[in-house]
């Protein structure tokens, strides 16, 4: 993990490092419109969303993670939360290559949601390119992960249009939102196929311009 903490700017968004001064926009942000989460564990409440960004500074600490604040460009106003978790770094022998270097090689992009307002518009295309391009172009990453719900068609949906792949689905993975073992849909994007995933994604961008 890079030394000190490092937000993403775009154009309509900036990822900030998820701190407890964002706990009161994502209270309000979570508030909106509790059923749009229903495939995904969101905290509602101050005190519930306290713990989320407890635990998930902890990830931090621990080099695991690292959480982000979604913050929409134009008025400042928390809009939702998203990550870099399961980071891993990979034990590279002695002339290899990649043996020494400090980046992480592999992660998941997850605990991703949004307000209602920002659902269905560039933000989370956006946000995925920020992050992508951080983990590829910055980090080196030999590879990113993404899981959904297998139930959750639109998320699949959206997956399959930025260009990851089905690498298969996984039983019993993971704990679901109604608290029953979940089965998980497991997407990839490798570093061979980063250029033409970043094309797609800063064309489906830009159709919001």
């Amino acid at each position: 993990m890079e030394a000190g903490y490092f937000a993403l700017q775009g154009r309509r968004v900036r990822l900030e490092p998820l701190q407890w001064e964002h706990v009161d926009g994502l209270v309000a942000a979570a508030a909106v419109d509790p059923s749009l989460y229903r495939w995904s564990l969101v905290p509602q409440g101050k005190d519930a969303v306290t713990r989320y960004v407890e635990t998930a500074m902890a990830w931090r600490d621990a080099g695991t993670a690292f959480p982000f604040a979604i913050v929409r460009s134009a008025d400042g106003s928390v809009i939702g939360s998203t990550r870099f978790w399961n980071i891993e770094r990979w034990s590279w022998p002695t002339g290899h290559p990649r043996h020494g270097r400090s980046g992480p090689d592999v992660c998941e992009i997850g605990y991703t949601w949004l307000t209602a307002s920002a659902v269905r518009t560039a933000v989370n295309t956006e946000s995925k390119l920020l992050m992508l391009m951080h983990a590829f172009d910055v980090w080196q990453m030999c590879g990113v992960n993404l899981h959904t719900d297998a139930r959750n068609q639109q998320s699949r949906a959206a997956m399959e249009r930025m260009g990851a792949r089905l690498d298969g689905v996984l039983r019993a993975h993971r704990m679901a939102s109604d608290f029953t073992p979940r089965d998980s849909a497991r997407y990839s994007i490798i570093a061979a196929e980063w250029p033409e995933v970043k094309t797609r994604l800063e064309r489906l961008r830009d159709k919001y311009d």
